[in-house]
């Protein structure tokens, strides 16, 4: 799944589990802060009122119990806060605000007094206005010393979710006390540690997650590269059975397959030594047989079958002998290797001295089975010699850590149908090969095969302008 260009589904199994487990960390983390910031609000919210209520009541208790004439020098020497206006009128407040709900206008006067007895009505200018009886109330008792029953009426506008309110409360001699305040927004996220704790936990459940996913998929890449190095090297070492049931089931498994695959490969290399070993005794009687015929157009004929049969056998049993030996890794020059290859078939055919070239670094060192690397590039350097006429070989490495090397040829090419079925072991192209010079099939097997245990490989295809070209890959 990509969008323009930018995969959104990745490729790693890490990766795909680690994204999970963070999409769904901040899916939880999302839920938790809205819960947290509802909370908050709430809290806000119920304390905001208690403070405005608090104040609000205070005010009214102070100027209640003073005299009329006295109560405007009161009311300025008690009042200190600016977003709270507080008026003596003759009526309750003009304000363009909606009346307070009753559940708020209830949660309000609850602030200061728990459980009053309500009398709700609807004031003729518009406000929602409580007629409260105090009659032997604690807050009468508390606010003013002396039982009895004084009807307060209050008008009130606003509230919570407009951040605005006014209200007003008549005093005992018909006046008003009005109240102007400014209630400010809830700020849920007002906190200064919150923000670096929230990001301290965040960075720490990450980074769990990820140390997590990383330790639960290091089996599979250690399975990975087990894999590879036995593609490679069929002889590589086992996997240790290890570690949580799974891990150790999965490597009893892998090691089980590696090891069938030995036996495999070991029972048909010693089948195949053995025919090639076993044919060459009547293949001699043969050709011993062949020199008493007296018909020497026949005799010759038979001889000349016989020994490219001798020469499928010897071939049969060096790659037998190949695939038994277990050779060293060592580190090799690959640009010195193809000029002494070059050089020494240059020696061999000194008229096609001219038709061979190298072109790349001068030097450029591998970790490589010396032996093993040498057979496979000389077969596919013969292969371009025998049936091209020629041999132009190109080095060239990349930042990947790939080595790729080119060898062209002038010959016919071969059928693009051919150019994989030429790999397979004693096939032999005929429309497009001279079978007088020689060869039996197996050239070209044993070089892939060499060039696939080094972890590279080689194909073939024709180039445009006519010939062969040979491409193997080897990383470095």
């Amino acid at each position: 799944m990509t969008l323009g260009g930018f995969r959104l589904w990745p490729r790693s199994l890490a990766t795909r589990t680690a994204l999970v487990l963070l999409t769904g960390l901040m899916l939880v983390q999302i839920a938790g802060l809205t819960i947290h910031a509802l909370d908050r609000i709430d809290m806000q919210q119920v304390a905001q009122t208690r403070e405005v209520a608090g104040q609000i009541f205070s005010l009214f208790r102070a100027v209640a119990a003073t005299p009329a004439d006295r109560r405007a020098e009161v009311l300025a020497a008690m009042h200190r806060n600016a977003r709270f206006a507080v008026v003596l009128s003759d009526a309750p407040p003009a304000t363009e605000l909606p009346p307070m709900p009753l559940s708020a206008l209830r949660r309000f006067w609850m602030a200061v007094e728990a459980g009053p007895l309500l009398h709700m009505d609807r004031s003729t200018g518009g406000g929602m206005q409580e007629r409260r009886s105090w009659a032997n109330s604690d807050f009468m008792r508390r606010n003013f010393g002396t039982p009895g029953v004084a009807p307060v009426d209050i008008v009130a506008h606003g509230g919570l979710q407009t951040h605005r309110m006014a209200m007003g409360i008549r005093l005992s001699d018909g006046s008003w006390l009005n109240f102007q305040a400014e209630l400010g927004p809830p700020r849920p996220w007002h906190s200064p540690t919150f923000m670096g704790a929230f990001g301290l936990m965040t960075a720490v459940a990450a980074g769990l997650t990820l140390w997590a996913v990383r330790r639960l998929t290091q089996p599979v890449r250690v399975l990975a590269a087990a894999a590879e190095a036995l593609g490679r090297d069929v002889n590589a070492p086992p996997l240790p059975e290890t570690g949580p049931e799974e891990v150790a089931t999965a490597a009893v498994a892998f090691n089980t397959m590696a090891r069938r695959i030995r036996r495999f490969v070991d029972d048909r290399t010693t089948l195949l030594t053995a025919i090639g070993h076993d044919l060459r005794t009547p293949i001699t009687r043969l050709k011993l047989r062949a020199e008493f015929m007296d018909d020497d157009d026949l005799r010759s004929k038979m001889l000349c079958d016989l020994e490219e049969l001798e020469a499928m056998v010897a071939a049969t049993l060096a790659f037998g002998r190949d695939a038994q030996t277990a050779e060293p890794v060592v580190s090799l020059d690959l640009a010195e290797l193809l000029r002494t290859i070059l050089d020494e078939a240059g020696d061999a055919r000194p008229q096609i001295a001219e038709r061979l070239a190298f072109e790349g670094p001068s030097h450029f060192t591998v970790r490589v089975r010396s032996l093993a690397m040498k057979r496979a590039l000389t077969n596919l350097v013969s292969n371009a010699i025998a049936y091209g006429g020629a041999a132009r070989v190109r080095l060239v490495t990349d930042a990947a850590g790939t080595a790729t090397i080119a060898i062209e040829d002038d010959g016919p090419g071969i059928p693009p149908e051919e150019l994989e079925r030429v790999f397979e072991p004693f096939y032999r192209v005929e429309s497009s090969r001279n079978r007088e010079t020689g060869g039996t099939g197996l050239g070209l097997p044993i070089a892939r095969d060499i060039l696939r245990a080094h972890g590279g490989d080689a194909v073939l295809a024709n180039r445009p302008s006519g010939g062969l070209v040979a491409k193997i890959t080897l990383p470095v």
